[in-house]
């Protein structure tokens, strides 16, 4: 094979081939005068040392000699020796080398998930066995820009990367893997060669900031004069151009027509919109209803939308009915702040639901941060802005989202803004054993007594816990939501958990801190002793017909002579069963005085217990 390099042009060369062989080559300038001399070659850097001797030769210099290395990445240090008639050794030089390590075999790029913007999380695959190496060296494209580092903080073949910007394409990722030796105060590095196929990875963008969204009410014949002939008739939703700009609106399925700039640049804020185009999905049938350029102009200001006319069928009179005034469309203003710098973006997503069925995509420019649309139908709206990335040759990517907004149109024209506020300071007061009362507070702006504003969830904790046939709850073993702060149905012994919500309308807003609270379990009724002679007696007792628990505890008070001391014991716990409510007690001391008394115990966290009154005493 090809010699990779000579480590020492000077004599006695030694020098590493692609196999991973050392190839020890005597030249002139290191044979002796002696013609009795031997040469031998010590090779160091294994678990132990290599000896080799030179053939026998006269004028001509022997073969070479080849030292199979078993470890890629790992130095060695050759020494030739020479021997002499006295069998003296005389160490003439000391060169060494490095093997090259073995190259990464396969490369894993993946999300940060903590910080998807700046870090990936690498994963390589080498050869381990008789593999060293020190570093990694990473080499990537970062867009037009090339950069390489060494890097050493691989463990186990991973490591987070999170010093990459975000947005951009890096491409052509590849990894090698690095040696380095130090001797004689100079320092030999190897890299391994590139067999793993290269990897690109976009970072995520930023997403944009300070999202907000406005309603404003919008004049029927203002409306249809600004948008005239320009949506078709399914439409809901119309957008806006900006002012002496010819922007496109276009469907990424289907192409509309250019917005007629006459039309729409007098009314409509100046926005900044770079030269591309945005685009949108088809459009659902929740669009703003338009209708083509009027020919007469008197026709085109007095004439009445037909989306706002009664389409069924009606005979016509001479005195016509006049039409109940209508609230849309409305016009809704979504603006925005570009994302943190530094962050690679081309612009922005646009997302509007519409009552969880309907759902527009649009894509607008770098330069654009305001969107204006009308609202032609009332209903629950949800409305998001993402940034994405698609310069370069890795895939689009796009952001996170910072922020959804919600909002409500009702059919009467009214805007409710999303509710962001959760209750605080929720506290539950158990009146009776089948009844609670809630109170929370929240800002004087949301709060309200009525209890349409709220929802109230309760769940049994403890229902799970019984087994079918024993279970005595019926109203909370599933999640119930409740619009009154007064909850019924509740049974003994249960624990329950509560989670409160605020409500405007179809609104809800996020749920409060969960609070947990217990009933106290009735106790049991009729606690009866039965002697059975000088030494045991069999208590026996009735248990409350609505009640839940996990056992009876059976405990007697009486006095220890082990002890010396008058204390409750448990003696016996028995099993929440419907059926044993029942106990035989033995091994009493003849002519002695005992209390008797039986608990039960709940499934809750933590236990509660009834009742410590029941008791019942007995001499024996």
């Amino acid at each position: 094979m090809k010699k990779k390099f000579a480590a020492n042009v000077a004599p006695f060369q030694v020098a590493v081939r692609d196999d991973n062989c050392i190839v020890i080559s005597l030249e002139a300038a290191d044979v002796a005068s002696s013609s009795s001399s031997v040469y031998v070659v010590k090779i160091v850097g294994e678990s132990k040392n290599y000896f080799f001797q030179f053939e026998e030769f006269n004028s001509t210099l022997p073969a070479p000699v080849v030292f199979n290395a078993t470890y890629h990445g790992l130095y060695y240090i050759v020494t030739l020796m020479v021997v002499n008639a006295n069998m003296v050794s005389k160490p003439t030089r000391s060169i060494i080398v490095l093997t090259k390590p073995l190259p990464v075999t396969s490369v894993s790029i993946y999300d940060y998930k903590p910080s998807p913007e700046t870090g990936v999380l690498f994963e390589i695959q080498y050869p381990e066995k008789y593999n060293v190496f020190t570093r990694v060296n990473i080499s990537y494209w970062e867009g037009k820009d090339y950069r390489t580092m060494l890097y050493k903080d691989f463990f186990k073949g991973k490591t987070v990367f999170n010093h990459w910007l975000p947005g951009i394409c890096y491409s052509n990722i590849t990894f090698q893997l690095v040696s380095e030796a130090t001797f004689n105060k100079s320092t030999l590095v190897e890299y391994s060669g590139i067999k793993h196929e290269p990897k690109q990875h976009r970072t995520a963008p930023y997403p944009p900031r300070n999202i907000s969204v406005r309603i404003t009410h919008m004049s029927r014949n203002e409306n249809w004069e600004e948008h005239s002939g320009n949506f078709p008739e399914e439409s809901f939703l119309g957008t806006q151009s900006s002012v002496g700009q010819e922007e496109k609106v276009t469907h990424v399925l289907d192409d509309l027509p250019e917005l007629p700039t006459a039309n729409t640049s007098y009314m409509w804020p100046d926005y900044h919109y770079n030269s591309s185009d945005y685009e949108t999905t088809s459009q659902p049938d929740w669009w703003i209803n338009e209708s083509g350029s009027p020919e007469i102009e008197d026709e085109f200001v007095n004439a009445v939308p037909r989306d706002y006319e009664n389409s069924s069928p009606t005979t016509e009179l001479e005195t016509s009915t006049p039409e109940p005034p209508s609230f849309f469309p409305m016009q809704m203003v979504l603006s925005w702040l570009p994302p943190k710098p530094p962050t690679a973006f081309d612009g922005f997503h646009i997302n509007i639901e519409r009552e969880e069925n309907f759902t527009e995509f649009l894509t607008v420019g770098e330069d654009v941060h305001e969107f204006v649309a009308d609202l032609k139908e009332p209903g629950k709206y949800t409305v998001s802005v993402t940034t994405f990335s698609s310069s370069g040759s890795c895939e689009v990517r796009e952001s996170r989202s910072a922020k959804t907004l919600s909002f409500y149109i009702s059919p009467a024209g009214e805007w409710i803004e999303e509710l962001t506020e959760k209750p605080r300071n929720v506290v539950v007061t158990v009146l009776s054993l089948t009844t609670a009362s809630l109170s929370w507070t929240t800002s004087q702006e949301s709060s309200s007594s009525s209890s349409n504003n709220t929802i109230v969830s309760v769940v049994s904790l403890t229902c799970q816990k019984q087994k079918q046939s024993q279970r005595l709850e019926k109203h909370y073993c599933t999640e119930v939501n409740l619009s009154s702060s007064f909850i019924e149905n509740l049974v003994p012994g249960a624990q329950y958990q509560v989670v409160i919500y605020l409500r405007k309308g179809p609104l809800v807003g996020p749920p409060s801190d969960p609070v947990m609270f217990a009933i106290v379990p009735t106790g049991i009724k009729d606690l009866t002793l039965y002697p059975l002679g000088p030494t045991a007696v069999v208590l026996s007792w009735n248990r409350p017909y609505l009640g839940v628990f996990r056992k009876y505890i059976v405990e007697m008070f009486y006095f220890n002579p082990s002890t010396m001391t008058s204390e409750w014991t448990t003696y016996y716990e028995i099993a929440a069963t419907v059926s044993l409510t029942s106990s035989r007690i033995g091994n009493l001391l003849p002519a002695w005085y005992y209390n008797f008394r039986v608990t039960m115990v709940t499934w809750g966290d933590p236990e509660l217990s009834c009742c410590d009154s029941s008791t019942i005493s007995f001499i024996t």
